[in-house]
C-alpha cells in the first residue's frame, strides 16, 4: 500500500525561502528570464519581485474526470487572480500526456488559443516508459495511475508515439514549450518542424532520473528549436543553464557552440514571448546584459562559454 505524504503549505516560510533562493541562484548564474512551471502558483509573486522576467505556467494534471472543461475552468479562476506586470506573466501548461486524459488537453489547448501570445508547455518523450503508454496503455505509468485512483478504464492508448498523439490531437503548434524530449524518433522531429514547436532540452535532468540522454545532435540537424532548461533542483544539482550548455556540448559535439548558445538566449527568448526585449542585443531592446569573465589567452569565445561557466564569473550590467 502506498503511503500518501502530507503536502507542505506552498505559502509557508519554508517553500518561500525556497523560491527566493532559487530566483537568486538563477540570477547569480546568469538567467535573465524563466519558464516556471508550477502547480501551485506560489512562484509568481516572487518573480514579480525579483529582476528576472517569467512565464509561470500553471501545471495541470488529471487523467480522470467527468469534467474536464471545469477543470481547466477553475484554473483559470486562479490565473486571472494574479496580476501580470510587464515582465511576469502566467499561462496554462498540461504535465503529460500520461497524466492529463485527453479531453482536458483539448479544454487546455481551447483556453490557450484565447491569447494569441501565451505559450503553453508540456512534459514530452521524457522517458522509455511513457512511450509504452501511449503506445499499449501498459507499463508502469498504468500501474501508477491504477494505485493513486486515477486510472480511467474508459482510456483508449492512442499507440504510436507520444508527439504523434499530440500532433494528431492538435495540441502541437508554436507556442508549445515540449520539455525534454528524449525519446523522440525522427519522424517525430520532423512533426516538431512542421508545427514550430520548441524543445526545451534538460540533459542533466535526464541522466539524474535515468530517462537517458536527448538526441540534441538530432533536435539540430533536423532543424528543432532547441531552448536550454534545468527541470529544477529536484533533477539538477543547480540552475545554472551555462552547466547545461557544457554537458550539451559533451553529448552534441557536432554542433557549433554558436547554435548551443543561441538555444540559451534567442531561441529561449522566443518561447517565452520575450523577443522584444530579450535574447539578442539589439537597438531598442531592454534587457539586461551581463559580462562573463573570459581568460585573456582565450582563442575561441564562443567555445570557451558552452564549456562550463561558474557564477563567479558573471556580472551584471546594471542600467
Amino acid at each position: 500500500m502506498r503511503a500518501r505524504r502530507e503536502r507542505p503549505d506552498p505559502s509557508g516560510p519554508e517553500i518561500l525561502g525556497a523560491v527566493e533562493r532559487a530566483l537568486q541562484e538563477c540570477v547569480d548564474c546568469g538567467t535573465a528570464i524563466v519558464g516556471d512551471i508550477s502547480n501551485t502558483l506560489v512562484t509568481f509573486g516572487p518573480l514579480t519581485r525579483s529582476s528576472l522576467a517569467a512565464v509561470v505556467f500553471y501545471e495541470l494534471i488529471r487523467f480522470n474526470t467527468t469534467d474536464p472543461e471545469a477543470v481547466v475552468a477553475k484554473a483559470l479562476v486562479d490565473l486571472e487572480a494574479l496580476v501580470p506586470t510587464e515582465r511576469v506573466r502566467a499561462s496554462l501548461a498540461a504535465h503529460a500526456p500520461y497524466s492529463v486524459a485527453p479531453l482536458v488537453l483539448r479544454a487546455i489547448r481551447q483556453a490557450v488559443n484565447r491569447d494569441p501570445f501565451a505559450p503553453c508547455s508540456i512534459h514530452l518523450s521524457e522517458s522509455a516508459e511513457e512511450v509504452e503508454f501511449i503506445r499499449t496503455g501498459e507499463g508502469p505509468w498504468r500501474t501508477f495511475l491504477e494505485e493513486i485512483g486515477s486510472w480511467d478504464p474508459a482510456w483508449v492508448p492512442p499507440g504510436g508515439t507520444p508527439v504523434q498523439f499530440l500532433d494528431e490531437s492538435g495540441f502541437l503548434d508554436g507556442r508549445v514549450l515540449a520539455v525534454h524530449g528524449v525519446q523522440m524518433t525522427t519522424a517525430d522531429l520532423d512533426r516538431l518542424v512542421a508545427r514550430g514547436t520548441t524543445v526545451v532540452t534538460c540533459p542533466r535532468s535526464n541522466g539524474h532520473t535515468g530517462a537517458g540522454a536527448p538526441p540534441i545532435e538530432d533536435f539540430y540537424n533536423y532543424g528543432v528549436k532547441v531552448a536550454v532548461g534545468t527541470d529544477s533542483l529536484a533533477s539538477c544539482p543547480d540552475l545554472n543553464v551555462f552547466a547545461e550548455l557544457a554537458t550539451m556540448r559533451a553529448l552534441a559535439p557536432t554542433v557549433s557552440a554558436g547554435a548551443l548558445l543561441d538555444s540559451a538566449t534567442r531561441q529561449g527568448a522566443l518561447a517565452l514571448g520575450f523577443e522584444s526585449d530579450y535574447g539578442t542585443i539589439e537597438p531598442g531592446k531592454s534587457g539586461r546584459l551581463l559580462t562573463v569573465s573570459v581568460p585573456a589567452d582565450t582563442e575561441d569565445v564562443e567555445e570557451y562559454l558552452v564549456s562550463g561557466i561558474e557564477p563567479s564569473q558573471i556580472r551584471w550590467i546594471e542600467p
